[in-house]
């Protein structure tokens, strides 16, 4: 996979490890590096940038160093599945990249973006009820030294 982008290659290992394992949410970052790996035509060993790609930059909760794709998602410590629509995402990654170009792809590999589209993104995300609860207070905070607040909301108290 040597002419294919770093972060496509996460992608394409990511994609195919679910569709061979519907049954699984999410799969180790070293499952992940093993599926690209085995997937290498080339015989050559695996790039280095894919497992960086695999722990930082293509994940959509982290803040962007420097890479900022939104390719998967963070499930636990070392956990990865495919990104979808409402996963946790850093907010200087709300646009970024979220599946290969498929010019980007080699044909054997294009029918992934179908599958992606068609059936992982209608699955329903099984959520922790607990993590869910991560970043729900977000909306109400001003930016407002925390002081002033308190003070401007006491006004008027006596």
């Amino acid at each position: 996979m040597k002419n294919i982008k770093v972060a496509d290659e996460v992608w394409i290992a990511t994609a195919l490890l679910h569709r061979e394992h519907p049954e699984r949410e999410d799969f180790s970052v070293g499952e992940i590096l093993d599926r690209a790996r085995s997937e290498s035509t080339s015989g050559a060993p695996l790039r280095p940038g894919v497992n960086v790609h695999a722990s930082q930059h293509c994940v959509a909760g982290r803040k962007p160093n420097p890479g900022r794709y939104r390719m998967l998602t963070e499930t636990a410590r070392g956990r990865r599945r495919l990104f979808r629509s409402g996963d946790l995402c850093h907010p200087a990654r709300q646009s970024a990249k979220q599946v290969p170009a498929e010019s980007d792809l080699p044909s054997r590999y294009r029918e992934l973006l179908t599958w992606y589209a068609e059936q992982y993104l209608r699955q329903e995300a099984v959520l922790d009820p607990i993590l869910s609860l991560r970043g729900l207070g977000k909306a109400i905070a001003t930016g407002e030294d925390p002081d002033a607040y308190v003070q401007r909301l006491r006004e008027g108290w006596r």
